[in-house]
């Protein structure tokens, strides 16, 4: 497949392994394209995420987009990047004629409780506050967009660095669990189960997440 890729940071850079290993065709949107080694079957274009005009210029005629965008977590004002720039990718998108769009969000929106996200409880860690809120009011969002074939990943409240397996177990709306102690990821398995769900689509226009 022909897949645009936006975002090459912890999360970006496993997707862009895990879809060069499987086969397909890469287009890379960056800021700063000098930054990114040539690869085969790699695409690299100058495109800003938070610009629309430039997202759709760079995504069309591709099968799908895939977005782990995030501005940076030390980046003061993250909240309002994150959501313009998540807003100027789906009007991109959508302008561009692209259909299918799977956007990498944090796992604070998951529900922990009835009507009680992760985000809300009192010992989320307030560093990645800003960042979950933000993730979280995307995904909102994204839920009335009834044109584009919408998937929103949420990772295990654990994700960190770690090998590639394979395996994975899916969830909804709820953090997967092990036993009383919160689910984890490796960032390769999530990359898997991200590519597994550009491949076969089980989750359109759903929220879905992912552990070990």
């Amino acid at each position: 497949m022909n897949i645009a890729l936006i975002g090459t940071g912890f999360v970006g850079s496993a997707v862009l392994e895990e879809l060069l290993q499987r086969g397909h065709r890469v287009t890379v949107l960056a800021r700063h394209p000098e930054k990114i080694a040539p690869r085969d079957g790699l695409t690299v274009v100058a495109a800003d995420a938070q610009q629309a005009a430039q997202v759709a210029a760079a995504v069309r005629g591709h099968d799908a987009v895939v977005s782990a965008y995030n501005p940076g977590w030390t980046v003061p004002d993250i909240y309002e990047q994150f959501l313009r720039g998540t807003e100027a990718i789906v009007e991109g998108v959508r302008s561009a004629g692209v259909k299918r769009v799977l956007m990498v969000g944090g796992a604070g929106s998951l529900f922990v409780a009835p009507g009680v996200q992760l985000v809300d409880t009192p010992d989320f860690p307030a560093e990645w506050k800003a960042g979950a809120l933000a993730a979280r009011d995307a995904l909102t969002r994204l839920r009335g967009e009834k044109e584009l074939e919408w998937t929103f990943m949420s990772p295990a409240i654990l994700l960190q660095p770690g090998e590639r397996t394979g395996r994975y177990r899916l969830g909804g709306e709820e953090p997967l669990m092990n036993g009383a102690e919160p689910g984890s990821i490796s960032v390769a398995d999530l990359a898997v189960a991200l590519v597994d769900e550009v491949e076969a689509p089980q989750h359109v226009r759903q929220r879905f997440t992912v552990a070990h």
